[in-house]
């Protein structure tokens, strides 16, 4: 990054926030992290610059770099982690190797808005792993934890099996490590602020993560009409 990079387009500083990691967890998964940002943003139509970063990004991403791209150190810690917590990531794919098929498939990044195409452009970018939570739905810091005993994902059937990685804030589990997310905290129309999150494997940097929510965040911000 830059210097003066840290900063959004309205002047105001770009700090990530660290979660934390329950520490019997952390001696299982040593590496394992999570850090944040919020943004006062609402989801929008993507503008024309936005749009043009992921048409370059898709002529760059061709089939041959998608096929060796689990060969790059980023992309294989997740799939390593993957496998340490049984996920096979030929079957549940990694995030940016399930951005790789979609590009194949669809012959391109195809625009689904923002934050979405940001979250995109910062993972292909970096191939760290990121997604995003309606801000305004948090309780507290995050942190990744297993579930306790009679906890469930907020509108979704059923109780976790007891040990189930999730991310949590100060009032319970907010959605699976790698997988759904609780109803009602996912970005939607109504949405104002953001919270982008990155999970951090063994084997990522953290000046990896920090670019990663970088470029997302100003990415995003960069799209405020």
């Amino acid at each position: 990054m830059s210097a003066g990079a840290d900063d959004l387009a309205d002047g105001s500083e770009l700090v990530p926030e660290q979660g934390w990691v329950a520490p019997h967890v952390a001696a299982e998964f040593p590496g394992l992290g999570i850090a944040w940002v919020e943004l006062e943003a609402a989801p929008r139509r993507s503008p024309e610059p936005v749009q043009r970063r992921l048409r370059d990004l898709s002529d760059r991403f061709y089939g041959g770099q998608a096929i060796h791209l689990r060969e790059r150190p980023i992309p294989w810690a997740y799939r390593v982690f993957f496998r340490q917590i049984g996920l096979d990531p030929d079957h549940t794919r990694t995030p940016i190797e399930q951005l790789a098929f979609e590009r194949i498939r669809e012959g391109a990044f195809k625009s689904d808005g923002l934050p979405a195409d940001a979250l995109t452009v910062a993972v292909v970018e970096t191939g760290v792993a990121l997604l995003a939570f309606d801000a305004d739905r948090l309780d507290g810091r995050l942190c990744i934890r297993d579930s306790a005993p009679g906890e469930s994902l907020p509108g979704r059937p059923g109780e976790l099996s007891h040990g189930t990685l999730a991310i949590a804030d100060e009032r319970g589990p907010v959605g699976l490590l790698f997988g759904e997310m609780g109803e009602g905290y996912a970005v939607a129309e109504a949405s104002r602020r953001l919270a982008i999150v990155a999970v951090q494997v063994k084997g990522v940097p953290q000046i990896a993560v920090s670019e990663a929510l970088w470029i997302a965040a100003t990415t995003v911000d960069a799209g405020r009409v």
